[in-house]
């Protein structure tokens, strides 16, 4: 019986350090880097895409974890987090802060081993979102801003870890989810404005779920979807898509503007839950099309 008691509190331990990393949203993240470095190799290597998986998901992980030791007793105030693993004693910070150094540390390693180049963006995600970030979340609305930087890293951090260096490829596709961050978190704002303001969070750009907010939503989106379409216009060096792949990625701009403008008509929370749905979905389906378009060629 204490055999499978142990064998129960172990697994609970390993759950709640998986848990502590955010693995859904560190998937999502490390899906961008896979499509930035499959846009960017021009030679496909299975030891840097694990390398750039692994090492990806550790560092993205080690943000979250941070976060959340800065967060804790201000997570313990909202619905949305209060039954995560530092609120609820399932893991201790000291504990947390060993974890997220270990994860850290390994995961950056793992970047230098595809390149310097890597290795530095990496580590310049986990200063800004963990250093930056997170403490102004409670102090302005500009946390969006700043933390756009690291959250747009991931997709350029794979065209670098394929080529070695920074140009005018993953630098657009560094401002292409650089834009798409406003809409989408904004969007998560507006779902989450009285969470938020338990929390003493500050994440609207006007403070509040109004008009304001929703047309700063509705021209970042613009912004976004016209980012989106420069690569085919030839001015981004390597990286290009056809015409015909210029329309879909049109056709989905107008999806996710729609939806913009229809929280601005409404300005409603179910209005902002298909907002931040219907981003996911774009970002995702735009970096798909981008490599699909790649290979078609």
């Amino acid at each position: 019986m204490r055999k499978a008691d142990a064998i129960a509190n172990s697994s609970s331990s390993w759950r709640a350090y998986l848990e502590i990393t955010k693995p859904r949203l560190s998937v999502v993240v490390v899906f961008s880097s896979v499509a930035g470095y499959f846009l960017g190799a021009s030679v496909y290597d299975a030891w840097t895409i694990l390398l750039l998986c692994v090492g990806g998901y550790f560092l993205v992980g080690s943000s979250n974890v941070f976060n959340q030791i800065i967060e804790k007793d201000r997570d313990a105030l909202m619905k949305r987090t209060q039954n995560r693993p530092l609120p609820t004693g399932r893991i201790t910070v000291p504990q947390a802060w060993v974890f997220g150094l270990l994860v850290a540390f390994s995961g950056l390693y793992m970047l230098w081993l595809i390149n310097l180049a890597t290795a530095f963006f990496g580590a310049l995600s986990i200063l800004l979102y963990a250093a930056v970030y997170t403490p102004l979340k409670t102090r302005t609305p500009l946390c969006v801003f700043v933390g756009a930087f690291p959250g747009a890293i991931p997709y350029m951090l794979g065209w670098v870890a394929a080529s070695g260096d920074f140009g005018i490829e993953p630098g657009t596709l560094f401002m292409l989810q650089f834009f798409w961050q406003f809409p989408h978190f904004w969007a998560i704002g507006w779902m989450l404005e009285d969470d938020y303001k338990a929390g003493g969070f500050k994440m609207l750009p006007t403070g509040k779920a109004d008009r304001g907010t929703a047309v700063q939503i509705v021209l970042y989106t613009i912004w976004t979807v016209a980012i989106s379409l420069i690569p085919v216009f030839g001015v981004t060096g390597d990286l290009y898509i056809t015409p015909y792949t210029a329309v879909i990625v049109a056709v989905m701009g107008v999806w996710f503007l729609y939806h913009a403008i229809k929280l601005y008509q409404l300005r409603s929370i179910e209005t902002a839950r298909k907002l931040m749905l219907v981003s996911v979905s774009y970002i995702s389906l735009i970096q798909i099309i981008y490599v699909i378009d790649k290979f078609l060629r």
